[in-house]
């Protein structure tokens, strides 16, 4: 199938999240690119100012409102009022997203609740109010879903976080089949290490973030991690050429290859970080 939407001149894009990391850097690449945007996210100051900055910049943002995407009526009134000013959207990315890891005995009810709440439930609800127009349009679009490499491979403490983006990733893969008769496209964005405000704020349950074993892994995550501009440009690249698995580094797309190639070796090497993680943490108690 050619692509829904060969280039973002000219269309209307929503974005989640837009107010930080991946989901900032896409807007403005976005608005450079020719978009107009709608924009949202929780922090309602930080996204006045993104969308202040891109108008300054010459770009284009037909709406911007703070809100939850968790909270389904907040949604439901958010997709209302964009329909009145704006119309159906061309492109809707879900990118907003939080993290937590952790062991299952140190893991509190909570933890599980918001992941799956704002990863995967929010997500759901953009696409609840925000596809079916495009459906009923008939003009084709694009869906993007922002997954992570915790929804391709089992990485250590990962659970809830994973439960969530394993979750995003298996909608994605559903929507792909049930919207491509509609010609609208479906990526779902894999990220391995993206440098974003999210890496320093992440809540590792039971660990002290301080102690400077922690530190030290941390230190090694920002080292590989890419920066968000360059996770935008590949979410721009994977639209405009209807990619399904959108890749922001080789690391992800080379440990999925494997793990579908080489199951056993796979698990040895997932077996070994889950150990090498529980001895950092053993000297690291909160």
């Amino acid at each position: 199938m050619k692509p829904p939407v060969p280039t973002l001149r000219g269309r209307t894009v929503l974005i989640t999240g837009a107010a930080s990391g991946i989901g900032k850097a896409t807007a403005i690449a976005a608005a450079r690119d020719g978009a107009r945007l709608v924009l949202t996210d929780l922090r309602a100051d930080d996204l006045d100012a993104v969308a202040a900055d891109i108008c300054r910049s010459g770009g284009t943002v037909v709406l911007h409102r703070a809100g939850d995407v968790s909270d389904y009526d907040w949604v439901v009134a958010f997709a209302r009022e964009v329909d009145d000013q704006v119309g159906t959207m061309d492109v809707v990315m879900n990118v907003a997203g939080i993290s937590a890891w952790g062991t299952v005995e140190n893991l509190e009810h909570r933890h599980w609740r918001s992941m799956v709440d704002v990863n995967l439930m929010g997500p759901i609800h953009i696409i609840e109010c925000f596809v079916p127009q495009m459906v009923r349009r008939g003009e084709g679009g694009h869906l993007v879903n922002v997954s992570s490499a915790a929804g391709l491979l089992a990485l250590p403490w990962h659970a809830a976080y994973s439960a969530s983006k394993f979750g995003i990733r298996g909608v994605s893969e559903v929507l792909r089949m049930d919207l491509r008769r509609h010609n609208i496209g479906v990526s779902v964005v894999c990220p391995g290490g993206v440098a974003t405000p999210l890496v320093g704020t992440v809540d590792i349950v039971g660990v002290d973030r301080n102690d400077p074993r922690v530190r030290k892994q941390m230190d090694n995550f920002h080292k590989i991690a890419v920066s968000p501009e360059k996770a935008a440009a590949a979410i721009i690249t994977g639209v405009e050429k209807n990619r399904f698995i959108v890749y922001t580094s080789f690391d992800t797309r080379f440990g999925y290859w494997w793990k579908r190639k080489f199951a056993l070796p796979y698990e040895v090497v997932m077996r070994i970080a889950n150990n090498r993680f529980s001895k950092v943490a053993a000297r690291a108690r909160a």
